[in-house]
């Protein structure tokens, strides 16, 4: 196991991090911005280092800082986290250049599974099922596009191959739009990616969003954690999520999770990793796979009892998984709410000081958050300051649990979203489950305030 752990990220993924090294009897090194020197976690930390000032391009995205902060403290590992440099290919590739472990695949899964078309390619090798659509890069030929579209059938829509975070798409009915979309797409892709590359996939009208949790070891050992629903998003960022999926047939929610860990074999994957689906008519489509750490694997680690952040670690110092598929047993019910500093129906962000915080609390309770009363929220990132996580034996028992820790929750001297979330909690189809990617905006455009 390694002595010593920079963890290369911030907010409550850095906090969490930290918790998992102390169980471990590992030491972790906090890397902080300006703006952050005064978080919990920079205070608690066995060893801190300042990298820059606030924006994140010259802190958090630094990453000569990042190697020199782990040289000077002897670090022997780096967990970059979510988001920032999480799934950089070149960081992780860095990392390993300069004699540390990196705490994640390796930069060639990371680069194969960034590239959507060739993460599409990787996984209709593998058997996973794909969305109908272009076998590759859509050809400069206007001609040969338009007959793929007739072929898949419209609507379709145009993907950046680089994309991600919900940006880079475009939705596409007719063919007198066509040409005009993909131009726009491989310009949008080309300023926002570095990369003009896109591809054409069949639109799915009423999908839900599902993604099958794995991890993986060096020793091609690899287990599937189940399932969550992500389908509550907002401009396709997800808002509440829950495990397992509601109302999917546990037989054909473990035939795609075996199909998961086949394709992780196959490709040579190790760490945590995260295959996301689009679910319609009993059918599961591979959209892309996240090489890290997701945000919402709280829900998992609460059905299943698996301490994903730490056997991360373990696994990256060269562990073998301490557990086989037959040993992960799905138990109740989880439900986590993204709590974001934000005006809850404007959605407006809203930093500023903490006057006051109360955290709930009762059985089945969790909250991963680094607030504390008198923290102030910096203007520079993003706005999510914690999570609300639940778990019951039933999913109802889930949303009561839910309803009861949202009216505990109390945060003064900032906006959140928290009004929002118990306002979904009591909606009569989120209450009944498997709502798609789309209800939740429909249902803010019918609740505008």
């Amino acid at each position: 196991m390694f002595k010593k752990i920079l963890v290369a990220n911030r907010g409550e993924i850095a906090l969490r991090i930290q918790r998992a090294c102390r169980e471990l009897g590992v030491q972790a090194v906090m890397v902080y911005s300006e703006a952050d020197k005064d978080a919990k976690y920079v205070k608690l930390a066995d060893e801190a280092v300042c990298i820059g000032p606030a924006p994140s391009a010259q802190s958090y995205l630094n990453v000569p800082a990042i190697i020199s902060a782990a040289e000077v403290t002897d670090a022997e590992a780096i967990h970059p986290g979510y988001g920032f440099l999480s799934e950089n290919a070149d960081f992780a590739e860095r990392v390993e250049q300069s004699g540390f472990q990196f705490i994640g695949p390796t930069p060639e899964s990371i680069r194969i599974m960034g590239d959507k078309v060739a993460a599409k390619r990787a996984m209709m090798q593998a058997g996973v099922p794909c969305v109908p659509g272009s076998e590759g890069e859509l050809p400069d030929d206007t001609a040969a596009i338009k007959r793929m579209a007739r072929q898949i059938g419209y609507p379709v829509i145009i993907k950046a191959a680089g994309g991600g975070g919900g940006r880079g798409m475009r939705v596409v009915h007719t063919e007198a739009a066509l040409p005009g979309a993909v131009q726009t797409t491989k310009a949008e892709a080309a300023a926002a990616f570095g990369n003009p590359a896109v591809y054409m996939e069949k639109f799915l009208q009423n999908p839900r969003h599902i993604e099958v949790q794995v991890l993986a070891d060096k020793h091609k050992n690899a287990v599937y954690l189940g399932e969550r629903d992500c389908s509550m998003q907002r401009r396709h960022q997800k808002v509440i999520e829950e495990a397992p999926a509601p109302g999917i047939p546990r037989r054909l929610a473990d035939r795609i999770g075996e199909r998961c860990v086949a394709a992780c074999k196959k490709i040579g994957y190790r760490s945590a990793g995260t295959f996301e689906f689009l679910y319609e008519n009993g059918e599961f489509y591979f959209i892309e796979m996240n090489t890290r750490v997701q945000v919402e694997h709280p829900v998992t680690e609460m059905i299943t009892g698996v301490d994903i952040v730490r056997t991360q670690i373990m696994v990256a110092a060269g562990e073998k998984l301490p557990f086989t598929q037959r040993q992960i047993e799905i138990r109740g019910h989880a439900i986590e709410c993204r709590i974001n500093a934000e005006d809850p129906f404007k959605f407006t962000p809203s930093p500023g000081r903490i006057t006051a915080w109360h955290a709930p609390g009762g059985p089945g309770v969790r909250v991963d958050s680094h607030i504390y009363t008198n923290y102030f929220v910096p203007p520079n990132y993003d706005s999510m300051i914690g999570k609300l996580i639940v778990h019951g034996d039933t999913r109802e028992q889930a949303i009561a649990r839910m309803q009861t820790a949202l009216l505990e929750t109390a945060v003064e001297g900032i906006n959140t979203n928290i009004a929002l979330h118990r306002e979904l909690m009591v909606d009569a189809k989120f209450r009944h489950g498997g709502t798609n990617i789309h209800y939740l905006e429909k249902w803010l455009s019918e609740h505008q305030r």
